[in-house]
């Protein structure tokens, strides 16, 4: 099923839920809704399904807008935070369920539960009671009761933030290979950007009702538009600095009062092109701890002191401090920096963003 959003809005008086959403979702495709609490994603996730009716703008399922049909007959199923499922029921009623209220036969529904069970690795858990089981098991009951409808959508509302880690770990690669061997189109709902970078095939990054980027996974981290696309997408986060681009002797160089550093000539006429100071970013992994025997890169090297190490097994997530301006840099834990340690710093000004300031917009990309 292709899903088409245009314009498409829901507010309640002065409170803004969505603000012109404008998206298509190709058939078979998964796309995730991204962004923080109170973003709009799961506002506009309830639109698709037509729990909530739009203020404005349609959606359309196959070139036919749905806006005034109702949820139960917009071939959609639906995974919940929270799982809904029916504690005094068992796992088969719950799973059946949708299929009884189709007024199915028995045995055509005693069949699809047990095959879509056995695709769930839960076919042995159908006589089992809600209760009696882990909250993975209940996961895919959950899954399962939506899948046994044979939806031509499936809408996810955050459905694994209730598992621990490991967990979500093995759901996300479970609900990422069904919906790809099943091919159906879905609509993933999150606030954890790993979960939609691993999963999604596009995802809509959304901020206070607005769709701010949508765009394939390696496009929005590599390519950012926006400011806070930049600052959301990517763990850890991307830094920030805020800094003046100048032309010194035919180079382009971002300085403050703590960064003095060459910047490639592509990026440096962009860069300069804005007026007045810019705001740069340059992710973690693109800042390298300089090796005693390693030659420092002219006008890409800084000196600064480890003011926080946080150990993250192969690596460590080091706290810099440079004249007052930190940043964070991951470093190889072979290289045993220490809090206290003065360190030199190469920067790969060649990855870095620019972004100006009031508009909050890509000077590279948008």
């Amino acid at each position: 099923m292709r899903v088409e959003l245009d314009n498409l809005s829901k507010s309640w008086d002065d409170v803004i839920g969505a603000d012109r959403i404008t998206l298509d979702i190709t058939d078979g495709e998964l796309v995730a809704f991204l962004g923080p609490s109170g973003c709009g994603k799961t506002t506009t996730l309830l639109m698709v399904a037509g729990i909530y009716k739009p203020t404005g703008g349609t959606i359309s399922f196959d070139g036919h807008v749905v806006n005034e049909v109702a949820p139960k007959d917009r071939g959609i199923g639906m995974v919940f935070q929270s799982y809904a499922l029916y504690p005094h029921m068992s796992v088969f009623g719950n799973i059946s369920y949708p299929l009884r209220l189709q007024k199915l036969g028995k045995g055509e529904i005693k069949e699809r539960v047990q095959a879509v069970a056995d695709m769930m690795g839960i076919g042995d858990l159908l006589d089992r009671k809600i209760a009696q089981l882990s909250g993975g098991q209940q996961q895919r009951v959950a899954l399962g009761r939506a899948l046994v409808k044979q939806p031509d959508l499936l809408l996810f509302d955050e459905p694994l933030s209730n598992l621990d880690a490991r967990l979500r770990l093995t759901m996300r690669g479970e609900i990422k290979r069904l919906q790809e061997d099943l091919g159906i189109t879905s609509i993933y709902v999150t606030h954890d950007q790993v979960e939609a970078m691993t999963m999604a095939d596009r995802i809509a990054v959304m901020s206070k009702g607005v769709l701010q980027a949508y765009d394939v996974p390696e496009a929005l981290y590599d390519r950012p538009k926006t400011l806070f696309v930049a600052a959301f997408v990517g763990n850890p986060p991307m830094n920030f600095f805020d800094v003046d681009i100048v032309r010194d002797n035919g180079d382009f160089r971002a300085k403050s009062e703590a960064i003095d550093l060459v910047l490639p000539q592509d990026r440096g006429e962009k860069a300069a092109a804005a007026d007045g100071k810019v705001i740069m970013g340059v992710r973690p992994e693109d800042i390298n701890v300089v090796g005693d025997a390693t030659p420092p890169a002219e006008g890409l090297t800084l000196n600064g002191e480890a003011v926080v190490v946080e150990p993250l097994g192969r690596e460590d997530l080091v706290g810099i401090s440079i004249n007052g301006v930190d940043m964070r840099v991951l470093v190889d834990k072979t290289k045993e920096v220490a809090v206290g340690d003065t360190i030199s710093l190469v920067f790969n000004t060649s990855r870095a963003q620019f972004f100006d300031p009031e508009t909050e917009l890509s000077l590279l990309w948008a």
